[in-house]
């Protein structure tokens, strides 16, 4: 398997953009999740634009390949083994704005520490895939948002509408997916660039701790360990041994594949394989609100070949949990499906142990993964969304101590993050007070940890992952 510049794993072609292969996977798609329920779609006020998108869509070239998108199957394999461990993340919604260089190098940054501190402090291979180059869409808890007696639609994500309370900003337009599809590939041009020009090479550990990280306290513990890698190299050095690996990283793209009219165009069919590939993301995953076993986003899912997620919360039944499975993985391929779970903080350790139970009893060979974000949501007095960052390591200590007490294995960790010093969730070792919160609140969804939390939590998941083995 040979690499793209930058660590990206090669793999084979697909056909031809818009092949007949191509337009006749687009019709059996359309029709098979035509007329099913699909949650959180817009109400596109004009359709004959949302064909003309579609169309532009169909004649793209692809985001990912197919051969990338088994090889990570394959690291999941790994993930769901207890050989390796899986850390995801990135923006809550990414934004078209937030497509610089300065922003896909932070949040870069932020993933790098991350894996570091668990590789080196746990000794486990980690697997690293971003929330990026596609999280533009998000689900909503409402259709419509009132602020001073004036309602609008909500906010879907940059894909559909904009943020701005205006009714022309929040009218869903369907261009607005191809400018996704435009933003996202210029976020893995970035992203390769930078991981093939250097920037991931393990003997820039010491650049990656920059700024404001640096003088905090999980940014001191960094340079402590930091320290010790660059001995450790230094040594490699002397006795010559310098290999490759040690200047580049595998990075795999992801995002929640919600918006389906974004999604089915951009399926294709491996010229290798004849398979099914929606090549918008290396891993796509089905959302809390999205994953009906009747509903379009779960056919759509259940048809392609990637590796997929589930996001599943305290009210999923065991039943559901095995529907589920057999609808997306009927032929329990390793690394095909992976469960996040998400919670919160005080029902992981009663609601999870029956789901793994109930998998394991049937032998499902699934890759379990905590999103220690969603669960933990309130309302600041302000009037921020917020998270506390207690609540997000108590939720992530708990799904650690259930499947420690059943002897599974903790297969990674799911978080909203970004690489800037924003002041969204409160507390951490640096901590953010509740009154703070107006200080550096960017987001335009749900909050993130900032990058020093970020590597805060890291460390505390590597003692953790350190006690399992």
């Amino acid at each position: 398997m040979g690499y793209l510049p930058g660590g990206w794993p090669r793999g084979p072609t697909l056909g031809r953009v818009n092949s007949p292969e191509d337009r006749a996977l687009y019709a059996e798609l359309t029709e098979a999740v035509a007329g099913l329920p699909a949650a959180q779609q817009p109400q596109w006020p004009e359709p004959g634009a949302v064909t003309e998108a579609t169309e532009q869509l169909r004649q793209m070239p692809p985001l990912v390949f197919a051969g990338e998108c088994d090889l990570l199957r394959t690291r999941l394999a790994a993930v769901a083994q207890g050989e390796a461990f899986l850390l995801q993340g990135g923006d809550c919604a990414e934004t078209f704005a937030g497509v610089s260089a300065d922003n896909v190098r932070n949040k870069l940054k932020t993933l790098l520490q991350m894996a570091v501190v668990l590789t080196y402090a746990a000794s486990v291979p980690v697997v690293k895939v971003g929330r990026l180059a596609g999280q533009y869409a998000k689900p909503r808890s409402k259709p419509d948002e009132a602020r001073d007696g004036v309602t609008l639609p909500a906010f879907r994500g940059d894909i559909v509408n904009s943020f701005d309370f205006t009714e022309d900003a929040r009218r869903p337009d369907p261009a607005r997916m191809v400018r996704a599809y435009h933003a996202s590939a210029a976020t893995l041009n970035l992203a390769r660039a930078f991981v093939g020009g250097g920037y991931a090479d393990l003997h820039q550990v010491h650049a990656w701790n920059t700024d404001f990280v640096r003088t905090s306290p999980a940014g001191q513990r960094y340079e402590r360990l930091a320290g010790r890698i660059e001995q450790a190299l230094a040594f490699m050095k002397a006795i010559e041994i310098d290999p490759e690996q040690l200047r580049t990283v595998e990075l795999y793209s992801s995002h929640e594949a919600l918006l389906l009219d974004y999604e089915l165009p951009m399926t294709r069919v491996d010229s290798r394989s004849g398979a099914p590939y929606d090549v918008s993301g290396h891993f796509l995953w089905i959302g809390e609100r999205s994953r009906q076993l009747d509903g379009a986003h779960v056919e759509f899912a259940s048809r392609i070949r990637n590796p997929i997620g589930v996001k599943i919360g305290p009210t999923t039944s065991t039943d559901e949990l095995l529907a589920l499975a057999d609808k997306l993985d009927p032929d329990r391929v390793p690394g095909r499906l992976t469960f996040v779970t998400r919670m919160g903080a005080q029902r992981i350790r009663t609601a999870l142990p029956s789901l793994i139970q109930k998998a394991t009893a049937n032998g499902l060979v699934a890759t379990w993964i905590c999103d220690p974000m969603h669960g933990n949501t309130y309302e600041a007095p302000s009037g921020h969304k917020t998270r506390r960052f207690d609540d997000v390591v108590d939720e992530v200590r708990g799904f650690f101590e259930v499947h420690r007490s059943l002897g599974t294995h903790p297969g990674g960790l799911h978080v909203e993050l970004t690489g800037d010093d924003v002041t969204e969730c409160v507390g951490g070792g640096d901590p953010i007070a509740e009154d703070g919160l107006a200080s550096r609140y960017e987001t335009v969804c749900d909050p993130r940890l900032n990058r020093t939390q970020s590597l805060e939590l890291a460390f505390l998941v590597a003692e953790l992952l350190e006690a399992t083995r």
